[in-house]
Order: structure tokens, then C-alpha cells, then sequence
């Protein structure tokens, strides 16, 4: 996008004043410089010091007055559902409840779908106190799943992403079953070796140079996930003499 583009895709405050007052009449250009004095908001400045709000922003304010009007939260709980966003969580549920993760993308038959295996667009980050919350699982599960190579944190990070979550949630699922961390390596062992097979297919178009090769190979890689997934769920269900 050029800057030009960019400029106008701005608005000036009261731009944003008039975009929100048909749903909030009580709105002030004083009310929407306050927000942004607690940091609920963050407008680009142009040098000369003038505000300029994106659509971004004015989904973000239209979200605190929905809040403050409708469920009468204060700022400061807000401000938490607003770090949930931003980290890619889904806001807690209205009123009450903690803040979720999204929810894994199924096919027909409840397998993971192939779209299930795209990167996580939503970049959620979960902190240790919130993953333990989250999965329902306590400190020393979580160190005993770590420990055994089951869930770590994202790479330079010291937050979780969604799969963490999911690892943990399972595990911690089975561990009411009496089976411990240490039972489940076989598990990551197993993923190793079906990530293997799969890299094993998908590496050769990754090496192609034409400009489709790229986006074949990442398809490849989510369907044969997904047919991997399926074939091991399967096999399982036969051998417990479910089929």
C-alpha cells in the first residue's frame, strides 16, 4: 500500500466521532481522548501531532463502549479483554468467564480438517499462569509435560501458542485416567516419525522453482497431515475392537 493509500485509509478523530455516534449518541471527541489516555486505543501521529485512527481502532473503541454501555465493565477489565485480543485469545464471554482459544477446524467425520494445519492466524499467546487455567491442569503437570518433550513454549518466546494449549488440555484429560507424562512419549514419537514421512513427500516440490511450487507444497503438507491424523485415529479404533 502506498502512502497515499495509507493516509487515506486513516481518519481523523472526527471521522471516528461521526462513524460511532449513530450507535453511541453520547460519544465526545473528549470521551475518545480519554480512552486513548488509558490505552485502550493507540492512533498512528502524524509529525504535526494529529491523530489518524484505522478501522482497527474503530472496531477497538466501538468494542469498550459496547463493554461500558452494555455489561458496565470498567476500563480495567476491558483493558483485559483487549490484551486477550491481542494476543490472538477470544475475548472472555459476556459477563464473565476467561478467555478461550479458537476452536480447532474438523472435517466430516471429526477428524482435524486439512485447514486445521495452517499456521494459527490469530498468533495466540497464552502465558504459563493462563495456559495452566486454560488446560485445567496444574504447575507440576505442566512441568512433567514440558520435561518429556510433549508441549514448549514458541520459539523466542516465553508465551504458548494454541497447540501448547491443546497438548496440555489432552494430557491433562488423560492424566485422570491415571496415565502419567511419561507415558505418552510414544505419542511425540510417533508425530516425529509421521512429520518425517510427510517432509519425505513434501520437500522434493518445496525445491521446485516454479512460482506455484511453494503453495502445492504447503497444501501437500496439510492434506497428508490431516490423512495422517486420520489413518492413525482409525487404526486405533480397530485395534480396540471398535470397527
Amino acid at each position: 500500500m502506498t502512502s497515499a493509500a495509507q493516509s487515506h485509509s486513516r481518519m481523523s478523530i472526527g471521522e471516528v466521532l461521526e462513524r460511532l455516534r449513530a450507535d453511541f449518541p453520547e460519544i465526545s471527541i473528549s470521551k475518545i481522548r480519554y480512552l486513548e489516555s488509558e490505552g485502550l486505543v493507540e492512533p498512528e501521529r502524524t509529525p504535526a501531532g494529529y491523530r489518524k485512527f484505522s478501522e482497527a481502532d474503530v472496531e477497538r473503541l466501538r468494542y469498550v463502549l459496547i463493554c461500558q454501555r452494555e455489561h458496565f465493565l470498567p476500563l480495567r477489565v476491558i483493558r483485559e479483554h483487549l490484551e486477550a485480543i491481542d494476543r490472538g485469545q477470544e475475548p472472555p464471554q459476556l459477563p464473565g468467564g476467561g478467555s478461550r482459544v479458537p476452536s480447532v477446524v474438523l472435517a466430516a467425520d471429526n477428524s482435524p480438517d486439512p485447514d486445521a494445519f495452517k499456521p494459527d492466524p490469530s498468533g495466540l499467546r497464552m502465558s504459563r499462569t493462563e495456559l495452566i487455567e486454560a488446560a485445567g491442569i496444574d504447575a507440576e503437570l505442566l512441568d512433567q509435560i514440558e520435561g518429556f518433550g510433549l508441549v514448549r513454549t514458541r520459539p523466542g518466546s516465553d508465551h504458548y501458542d494454541g497447540d501448547a494449549f491443546v497438548v496440555a488440555k489432552t494430557v491433562g484429560e488423560m492424566a485422570s485416567f491415571g496415565l502419567e507424562p511419561r507415558h505418552l512419549r510414544s505419542f511425540r514419537t510417533a508425530a516425529d516419525r509421521e512429520v518425517g514421512l510427510v517432509e519425505q513427500v513434501v520437500t522434493p516440490l518445496r525445491r521446485k522453482r516454479d512460482a506455484t511450487a511453494k503453495a502445492r507444497a504447503e497444501e501437500t503438507q496439510r492434506q497428508l497431515a490431516a490423512l495422517s491424523v486420520r489413518l492413525h485415529a482409525t487404526l486405533v479404533k480397530t485395534g480396540l475392537g471398535g470397527s
